[in-house]
């Protein structure tokens, strides 16, 4: 029997690349020095693309596959696709939600303690035997109890609040609008005056055209020199320039981040900064999680390629 041919746009792990492999015929986009070449060769028997969330497709890659079907995003993201042309040629698109939410919203309080109490610092102070020289790790901020705001109240948003209310939070969310069963949460239609009521704020809303730098200059001077911003989202969300003015400046206090504009070739600003944590887009990278998202690429495909409902259709 003949296996499908299938586009592989990035690298997954191992467990992934021996089940694809069983299954399929999978022609290897990233390893290709030349793109044009690899795509003039094989893009004529492409029948659906495995991409990453942060890849994606462009239209360019689409249309040089006549026969595309499908394309099966491994992550919860798929701002990276182009949706217009998947729609202009009738391609289905599937991404994997829900099985990485809870280790991104995981991550998402990790590193507001993190900042917060200033982990990182105070091990360096205690390996660097300035505990022992110079006394105690100067005093941090406090978390439980304090105000913290949701930009996006999607699956990780809800998590995250979850979370929160472990810590006794007043939790206030801005939204498209107000969202049935958020009882116990403020909503706040506009995100500078939800930033301006919090101590801490979460950037949590799926990223879009119209999400593009929604957190900007007002935003962060909202937040303000006590402030506290933390982005595990993506980071065309946050306008990294005036982020890294405010930060620079004291106009915010600190910023989390596991999302950057031109990740992993972050602007190099960022690197010199103290008030900063930065993380390397790993919010959902957990063995257990990414063996879970891998799974549902493969189903979603092997749905497709069988005539069954697709199990998380975006389109």
């Amino acid at each position: 029997m003949v296996k499908p041919m299938i586009m592989q746009m990035g690298s997954y792990p191992v467990w992934d690349e021996a089940a694809l492999n069983d299954s399929y015929d999978v022609r290897r986009y990233f390893e290709a020095p030349d793109k044009a070449a690899f795509l003039a060769q094989n893009g004529a028997g492409i029948r659906a693309i495995a991409t990453r969330g942060e890849l994606g497709a462009s239209r360019a890659v689409i249309e040089a596959c006549p026969q595309l079907e499908l394309i099966s995003v491994f992550g919860v993201g798929y701002d990276a696709v182009d949706l217009a042309a998947c729609r202009d040629h009738g391609i289905r698109v599937t991404n994997t939600p829900d099985v990485l939410t809870d280790d991104v919203a995981d991550l998402a309080v990790a590193m507001l303690l993190a900042v917060a109490r200033g982990l990182i610092g105070a091990e360096d102070w205690v390996r660097s035997g300035d505990w022992a020289r110079g006394g105690d790790y100067p005093l941090q901020r406090r978390v439980w109890g304090q105000r913290a705001g949701i930009l996006g109240l999607g699956r990780i948003g809800q998590a995250v609040v979850r979370r929160l209310h472990g810590f006794g939070m007043e939790v206030s969310y801005c939204a498209t609008a107000a969202k049935a069963g958020a009882e116990g949460m403020r909503f706040v239609a506009d995100p500078v005056a939800l930033a301006r009521d919090v101590d801490f704020l979460f950037v949590t809303l799926a990223a879009s055209d119209k999400t593009r730098h929604i957190v900007g200059q007002e935003v962060i001077a909202a937040l303000g020199p006590e402030g506290i911003l933390i982005n595990v989202s993506r980071g065309s969300n946050v306008d990294e320039g005036a982020l890294l003015a405010a930060l620079e400046s004291g106009g915010l206090g600190a910023a989390a981040l596991d999302v950057f504009d031109n990740e992993p070739a972050i602007d190099p600003q960022f690197l010199s900064l103290r008030n900063v944590l930065l993380q390397p887009h790993h919010g959902s990278a957990t063995v257990a999680t990414r063996k879970a998202m891998g799974q549902l690429v493969r189903d979603n495909l092997a749905a497709h390629f069988t005539g069954k409902p697709l199990l998380t259709p975006v389109l």
